[in-house]
């Protein structure tokens, strides 16, 4: 019989012993990793009572690819959308957290005079709380849906994001062994660039791919590519000088924002779960019980330090977020243990050679412990906060509530704040978006041409090509936000907030011009001024160009389209019509309606049953015998028989449906989306004829018969009509009508 290669001898070693030891704490009612682990010591070199690892090389290679699953994993359940509902209070509570964290662990490491490496690793392996331990201590106790709790979910999601951050700053810190001021902002600067730009890409054109390859998409060839997907990002992520793990997780969370992702995170997670045992076991390899009695001390002290640390900064966080004592104090009691990133950074130290050999096993210790710890913590919250309560002056627990009931009426909606706050977005993304352009053509795609186009036209043809993709960013860049309605407000008011508006299109307009000379002096080198100059009227082109306006805009709806594409085919799977997530609610749809021939309201108009205010819902067809009246008058009256089509949302016909629960009145949920009736967004162009009209006064119901429901603001607010606000250019109305009718609109306003 052929001898089995050592690697499967391992494989096998380590999964049966893994599959009895996970069985026995599913029993006990125990995390599972905490089973990995001693499965890991049971197979490992420090324990000679049963058959051990022979090749851990190969071993560490598997646990690798591990953590690339684990990592892929974790932005797979990652979205952009969920980080923005995670709210100030996770990101205030979580950064306090860590950095304390980082604090008191580089603190304790130098206390007993370790390496600079390893405090600093020992900083970022406790300052991360373990979100699988926490979600199961919560499911255990039943507490899930408590309001504390979702606080700590919240805090956990950041926590992972600035895990990744953290990681990619250690690996740089490793490589070049250094903490100057200069070389870290530099690191961050590169990270921040290279995640803006990777998201906004990925996001742009993978979903996209899917969405075209939809139809030859077999689960084999999905899992496939998005294998490929994952590992090339993993592979350019190691290129440009960023961990594997790093990779992983961008790749991650662009695929979260697929429309697939749910099938996705099915096919990948029984691969995630093989080879994360795997990883966890290779964790359970490091322990040496030699090593564990010989660093007793620091163990028992970090142990404290983490319980200690979390319970404090974690209440502190809550706290400063504008949160009772109560919840602050359970939020931080529930935070103080660490698990699965103390062990990926741990093992990013190991396999970087920048810490030494004691301080895997002395982090394995101190999760164990604080991991058995976690549930007895959560149910102490409630006594250490009646206790606090009773000790703190009265002074201090009146200004508490103060604080706590000020905080949530804080924020100022100005105009300005929204502006500059968007001016600030657009310019940093498409700043990254022209970068990225810029260094494609000038290092690989400019010297193919001058290969074969040298000299002056040769350059000329490398900056024109240049130029023009960057243009339409420039343009972005320059012009984005220029007719947005606080723009236009602000423009109205005084002379200084018109001096400050000319201000920020000269700075984004120097911005653009920057750019581009750029790239002119690097193929003609000469006079600045004349640079300059044809720089600044490269920008005046691009601005004033149609095309280019035209091209941007295409650009940034077909990113937004694919970053809500998710939501927006969910919605549609569940039979909701295809515009719910753009709209004012999230099931708002047309609706067919029979009038009962015994309705006490026969002969009232719409005008008098005023069912849009009370209600809501929007009358927007009526079919009377053979007779269709689409967008009804307010003065038209309703007769027995009528059959309505209304646009409305789930809720509203409940609430509706209560008010007259004593009337027939039936609603076809067949015909629901089979209707003559049309929804449409109409885009406010600059030259359009309404620019500066209101609702009212362009009399679109009369003149087009047509019915606006709805109005997406230039800033991206979504609001209900108001008939005298004056349209400006951007501006989004969503009208209901015949299709034909919608066309004549749509073409008047061009």
């Amino acid at each position: 019989m052929a001898e089995l290669p050592i690697l499967i001898q391992d494989l096998t070693l380590i999964l049966v012993v893994a599959c009895i030891t996970t069985l026995i704490f599913k029993k006990l009612n125990q995390p599972l990793v905490l089973g990995y682990i001693l499965a890991g010591f049971i197979t490992g070199p420090h324990f000679s009572y049963t058959p051990t690892v022979a090749d851990p090389a190969s071993i560490k290679v598997w646990s690798d690819i591990g953590v690339i699953f684990l990592l892929l994993s974790l932005g797979l359940d990652f979205s952009v959308k969920k980080l923005i509902k995670a709210g100030g209070t996770a990101f205030t509570s979580a950064s306090i957290i860590i950095a304390g964290m980082m604090f008191l662990g580089i603190v304790v490491g130098w206390a007993f005079g370790w390496q600079k490496m390893d405090s600093l690793f020992l900083g970022g392996m406790i300052a991360m709380s373990s979100t699988t331990i926490i979600y199961k201590a919560f499911a255990d106790m039943g507490i899930s849906q408590k309001s504390f709790a979702k606080t700590v979910i919240s805090i956990l999601v950041v926590e992972d994001i600035l895990a990744i951050v953290l990681m990619v700053l250690l690996t740089t810190m490793s490589v070049k062994s250094s903490f100057e001021g200069g070389d870290l902002l530099y690191n961050i600067s590169k990270l921040l660039f290279f995640i803006i730009l990777w998201f906004v890409v990925g996001i742009y054109a993978i979903p996209e791919i899917l969405k075209r390859l939809r139809r030859l998409m077999t689960k084999e060839i999905l899992l496939l590519t998005v294998m490929a997907l994952c590992f090339a990002m993993v592979y350019i992520a190691s290129e440009v000088g960023f961990s594997s793990a790093f990779g992983a997780f961008v790749m991650g969370s662009i695929l979260s924002e697929t429309f697939e992702s749910e099938e996705i995170e099915k096919l990948v997670s029984p691969i995630k779960d093989l080879f994360g045992a795997v990883f966890f076991v290779s964790v359970g390899m490091m322990v040496d019980p030699d090593m564990i009695a010989q660093y007793a001390l620091p163990i028992v002290i970090l142990t404290i330090v983490v319980i200690l640390g979390q319970s404090f900064f974690g209440t502190l966080g809550v706290l400063l977020s504008g949160h009772p004592l109560n919840i602050a104090i359970q939020c931080g009691f529930s935070l103080t243990q660490i698990g699965e990133f103390a062990f990926i950074i741990a093992s990013l130290g190991v396999s970087l050679g920048v810490t030494s050999t004691h301080l895997y096993p002395i982090v394995v210790a101190v999760s164990v412990i604080t991991t058995f710890m976690t549930p007895y913590m959560i149910k102490l919250a409630g006594p250490a906060s009646e206790y606090v309560t009773r000790k703190l002056p009265v002074k201090w627990l009146d200004y508490l509530k103060k604080y706590s009931a000020g905080s949530n009426t804080l924020g100022n909606n100005g105009q300005w704040r929204r502006l500059l706050t968007a001016l600030l977005r657009i310019t940093v993304i498409y700043s990254v978006l022209t970068i990225a352009c810029m260094i494609m053509c000038i290092s690989f795609i400019n010297p193919f041409i001058l290969e074969y186009i040298p000299g002056t036209w040769g350059k000329v043809t490398c900056s024109l090509l240049t130029v023009l993709l960057m243009s339409p960013f420039l343009r972005a860049i320059v012009a984005k936000k220029n007719h947005s309605m606080e723009f236009a407000a602000l423009m109205k008011t005084n002379d200084f907030n018109r001096g400050m508006l000319l201000l920020t299109v000269v700075a984004r307009g120097v911005i653009a011009i920057i750019f581009i000379s750029v790239v002119l002096s690097r193929y003609f080198p000469g006079s600045i001024v004349i640079v300059s100059i044809v720089a600044m009227f490269t920008v005046v082109l691009i601005v004033l160009s149609q095309w280019m306006k035209k091209r941007s805009i295409l650009m940034e709806r077909t990113f937004m389209q694919n970053l809500n594409f998710k939501e927006y085919q969910y919605n549609i799977k569940n039979g909701k019509q295809a515009y719910v997530t753009d709209l004012l609610s999230n099931d708002l749809h047309i609706t067919d309606m029979e009038f009962p021939n015994d309705y006490d309201y026969a002969g009232k108009t719409l005008r008098e049953l005023n069912w849009r205010n009370r209600f809501g819902i929007s009358v927007v067809s009526i079919l009377r015998g053979g007779k269709r009246i689409n967008i009804p008058g307010p003065d038209t009256c309703l007769y027995p028989g009528d059959k309505l089509q209304v646009l409305a949302t789930d809720s509203q016909i409940m609430a509706f449906s209560k008010k007259l629960e004593d009337l027939a009145w039936k609603v076809s949920e067949e015909n629901q989306n089979v209707s003559e009736m049309v929804l449409k967004k109409v885009v406010i162009l600059e030259k359009s004829i309404f620019v500066g009209t209101s609702i009212r006064s362009a009399r679109i119901r009369e003149r087009f018969n047509c019915l606006v429901v709805g109005i997406e603001h230039s800033d991206g607010d979504i609001a209900v009509p108001d008939v005298d606000r004056l349209l400006v250019p951007g501006d989004i109305l969503w009208i209901v009508g015949e299709p034909k009718s919608l066309m004549d609109f749509a073409n008047a306003g061009k």
